[in-house]
């Protein structure tokens, strides 16, 4: 029966990102002007929500977000997701409420016209390179003094066995650990089975859906110094874990 809806999942699909482009091309002349001036940066952002709700929207997606303690507007904060589907950086900009700057690979930066967010705001980082990263942290480092928050995806890349977590690299705790700010664990419950990477193990193609996430409480890092970051990376770990695990079971 199953075999029967798979051309139907890959139309979804198919439709799916090209309503990411086309919906992008409309909206580019607005994105360009408002990426001119550092200081319409914050508009950006609005206007990605907006393009967001169009693209999930459009292809029959609606999110449920349980935010376990509201966040402070003027706070900075390392935002921590897990990444198990494109659609998690979609759905970012349209959950999260704060201004915020994403880092994300570098490959992205070399799409045509897409690239124009790395010029200034999106932060991308070469993990093939060392020197590249730390230059990347350096970047975020700057953002966070300026009092932008940071949306980082500490995975490094998107997981082939979603929902099972991926180990998570220590730059982003390093860095809240330095800059002092609170972590807030972002738990994407299932958009791996809404619209799953093609490196999937489990054949998952994609369809419309309720897509849950969770915005946990945020961890302060005032006191925490460096020998602290192994235990912070494992506390948000274990945190989103428990998370995917649960709502493996149980819905909200």
């Amino acid at each position: 029966m199953k075999q029967l809806f798979r051309p139907l999942q890959y139309l979804w699909k198919y439709f799916f990102f090209l309503n990411f482009a086309i919906t992008f091309l409309i909206l580019f002349p607005l994105f360009y002007v408002f990426l001119s001036r550092e200081k319409w940066f914050p508009y950006v952002r609005k206007l990605k929500w907006v393009w967001g709700n169009l693209i999930v929207l459009d292809a029959g997606i609606f999110y449920s977000v349980k935010t376990e303690k509201k966040l402070h507007k003027k706070e900075v904060y390392m935002f921590c997701a897990n990444h198990t589907s494109y659609l998690d950086v979609v759905l970012s900009y349209v959950v999260i409420p704060q201004y915020f700057h994403t880092m994300a690979k570098a490959e992205l930066s070399k799409i045509p016209l897409f690239g124009l967010f790395f010029k200034k705001m999106n932060i991308p980082v070469n993990r093939s390179s060392i020197r590249d990263s730390v230059r990347a942290f350096v970047r975020a480092g700057e953002d966070i003094d300026k009092g932008i928050s940071i949306l980082i995806y500490p995975e490094g890349t998107i997981h082939p066995h979603a929902p099972k977590l991926g180990r998570f690299k220590n730059g982003p705790f390093k860095l809240a650990i330095e800059k002092q700010i609170a972590i807030v664990p972002v738990s994407f419950i299932n958009n791996w089975k809404i619209l799953p990477d093609g490196k999937n193990d489990k054949g998952l193609i994609g369809r419309p859906g309720l897509a849950k996430v969770v915005i946990h409480e945020p961890i302060p890092t005032k006191g925490m110094t460096q020998e602290d970051v192994d235990t912070l990376s494992k506390k948000v770990h274990e945190i989103i874990e428990n998370t995917l695990q649960k709502n493996l079971k149980e819905s909200f």
